[in-house]
């Protein structure tokens, strides 16, 4: 494979963790500490995605569709969690799972009403719609790098707030015991309301980054979540830090599986390296506490 090849791939290997982190990071926050499996939360992504291609239309400027893209997704996230998922927190997960593939039907049909079946336009900036040089090697899209930076210093923020501040403090108690958690006076009704709305915001988050590369359209949320649930389980449920080197694997092992191995192959690359993590470390990569 020629060099500037290569570079491109891991480019958009990482890139693509980057975008996985974004969407893996919230639901294993929610399945951590809520004990809630949401498989709506591809329907955030996909919220996002078209909050920031309305909210574009809107005002004229990229930058400020997404801003406000991010409070439209948290506040869907919050009113879905406090209306409908909150009844299913002590539920089985085949509840769970049943009521959220529910709300993916419902999220579904409510944007084909709303937006069409005809895919959506998020153009760019200009400044962004061009290439940089890097190495002297290849020419790479501004704007996924632009991803790559957003993705990093988001990651960097979870981080700090996670491990570094009272309120990740509560959250790791949360994700770690729960009735103990409430037993020394956390809020938990509270703290999961945030949680949920923030994993909303940054799933919406990915799906506006992702809006100017792939289609804003019905249905864009699917794909992606499985990808997510891939992160989630071989980081380990809970854990920001192992859905962060997750996502970079799986988006590495994805990207340059498909351009280094055959198509039947490419297609399984992950889950062959699910399978084998798990049955290395069946709770996957990190505990809670990481």
């Amino acid at each position: 494979m020629p060099a500037s090849l290569l570079i491109e791939q891991t480019l958009n290997g990482v890139q693509l963790g980057v975008m996985l982190f974004l969407m893996s990071a919230g639901l294993t926050l929610v399945f951590g500490i809520m004990n809630l499996i949401n498989l709506a939360h591809g329907s955030l992504y996909m919220a996002g995605a078209f909050f920031a291609a309305l909210f574009t239309r809107l005002t004229g400027n990229f930058w400020a569709g997404v801003a406000l893209a991010l409070p439209a997704t948290a506040l869907c996230g919050l009113v879905l969690e406090k209306l409908v998922l909150r009844r299913f927190y002590h539920r089985s997960h085949l509840d769970q799972v049943l009521v959220t593939f529910g709300l993916i039907l419902v999220f579904n049909d409510l944007t084909r009403m709303a937006f069409g079946v005809v895919p959506v336009p998020l153009p760019l900036p200009r400044a962004l719609s061009g290439s940089v040089d890097l190495f002297g090697i290849v020419t790479y899209p501004a704007f996924r790098l632009v991803i790559l930076a957003a993705g990093l210093l988001v990651g960097l923020g979870l981080y700090l707030v996670v491990v570094h501040t009272r309120l990740g403090m509560k959250i790791r108690a949360g994700a770690s015991n729960r009735p103990m958690a409430s037993a020394l006076g956390v809020d938990v009704g509270v703290l999961f309301a945030l949680v949920f709305a923030s994993g909303a915001a940054l799933a919406g988050l990915a799906g506006a980054m992702a809006g100017p590369i792939t289609a804003v359209q019905v249905g864009m949320g699917e794909p992606i979540l499985i990808l997510a649930l891939v992160v989630t389980v071989i980081g380990g449920i809970g854990s920001i830090r192992g859905a962060f080197v997750a996502a970079l694997m799986i988006g590495m092992v994805d990207t340059l599986g498909r351009v280094l191995l055959p198509p039947a192959l490419g297609s399984m690359a992950i889950f062959m390296l699910m399978a084998l993590i798990l049955a290395w470390r069946p709770r996957g990569l990190f505990t809670v506490h990481g």
